[in-house]
């Protein structure tokens, strides 16, 4: 499956909207919550990869960052930044944190050190229900690691 320039620019920015609003909506002061069953248009997963959340952990010096979000129709958005290796692939596992599981979204890669979940792909219920138990992680493999040199376990927003 071959991503054009034009999918990465909208899930770059896609993501980068997504980050202002959300900045935006922490930084209100609002006193009207939310109904406990409403979900929100989409969960965010801005955070860090590294060696020492890899299992077993690893002493990589390699980080990553994500925007991934996961919107309330499972459909996976937002992109993979690392910096510090030269990464091979890239994908999500169906694991809780502390183990290991098989792929269940693979990455394309977009850059030399980027990489974008498909545009339209969606996580199925099981998978859903998955990352909402925090059962989702990042991994991203190199040559030095083939098992996976970075992670980052997705966690639900709250």
């Amino acid at each position: 499956m071959k991503i054009s320039k034009k999918d990465v620019r909208n899930a770059w920015m896609g993501a980068a909207a997504a980050l202002l609003m959300s900045s935006a909506c922490a930084a209100t002061n609002s006193a009207v919550a939310a109904p406990a069953a409403a979900m929100p248009a989409a969960q965010m997963s801005a955070a860090t990869l590294s060696g020492a959340q890899q299992v077993p952990a690893n002493p990589s010096v390699a980080s990553g960052k994500s925007t991934i979000m996961i919107g309330s129709d499972k459909t996976l958005t937002g992109a993979i930044e690392v910096m510090g290796m030269t990464p091979t692939m890239a994908h999500i596992h169906e694991a809780a944190k502390g183990a290991n599981g098989p792929v269940i979204v693979p990455f394309a890669k977009t850059g030399e050190s980027t990489f974008a979940p498909a545009p339209g792909v969606k996580l199925t219920d099981a998978q859903y229900a998955s990352y909402l138990a925090g059962k989702l992680y990042i991994n991203v493999h190199s040559a030095a690691y083939p098992g996976g040199e970075i992670r980052l376990q997705l966690t639900p927003a709250k």
